[in-house]
């Protein structure tokens, strides 16, 4: 048991250098190029993402808000599954739900912008959709795309926000309801189905 903390001890801090090295030399170009980086599979990692936007390593909460923003630059997701990865090495974690929280939204003109968890701010546009999901319990759940196949959940206090906003229109013959941004249309709901719950 303790050679498997050492173990992993070593992987968590030889990760935290090489993150800390990528992010340094992508300092001037913005994110470290991890589409760019295949190294070899070397394993899982005891870490997940909670749905709420906690990191959790060995299921202790990571405290370091600096720690957990520099693993979010070398997060890629691929074949349905999430790794942190480095230009040597790819070690996969479990994400609840997105790896990313939208928890703030500020609107400038017809455009939205929304601020992640780990304080990157994301503008709603072509690039970088809203899509709204069927939820459990709660009705629709908003995702935001933040890059590379990842995702950030919206909290509910900003999807009742964009309801606010919310408009109809025509789409392929179908009165849909959403919320424009950036001259684009996300739509939510069938605008009859807004209706009935209002």
């Amino acid at each position: 048991m303790a050679n498997q903390r050492q173990e992993a001890t070593r992987t968590l801090d030889g990760l935290t250098s090489a993150a800390q090295a990528a992010a340094g030399a992508a300092k001037a170009k913005g994110l470290p190029p991890v589409h760019l980086w295949n190294p070899p599979f070397c394993g899982d990692l005891d870490m997940r993402i909670a749905r709420d936007g906690t990191w959790f390593y060995q299921g202790t909460p990571i405290g370091r808000p600096a720690l957990v923003r520099l693993f979010s630059t070398i997060l890629k997701h691929e074949d349905g599954k999430h790794f942190l990865v480095t230009p040597v090495e790819k070690v996969g974690i479990v994400v609840e739900d997105a790896p990313f929280v939208a928890v703030e939204m500020q609107r400038e003109g017809d455009t939205l912008r929304f601020r992640t968890n780990v304080d990157d701010w994301v503008t709603c546009d072509a690039e970088h959709r809203l899509r709204f999901a069927p939820g459990a319990e709660d009705g629709l759940v908003p995702y935001l795309h933040v890059r590379a196949n990842l995702w950030a959940k919206v909290v509910r206090p900003i999807y009742y926000d964009l309801v606010e906003l919310g408009e109809e229109r025509d789409i392929d013959g179908r009165t849909m309801f959403g919320v424009a941004s950036a001259s684009e249309f996300f739509a939510m709901s069938d605008a009859s189905v807004v209706r009935a719950a209002r």
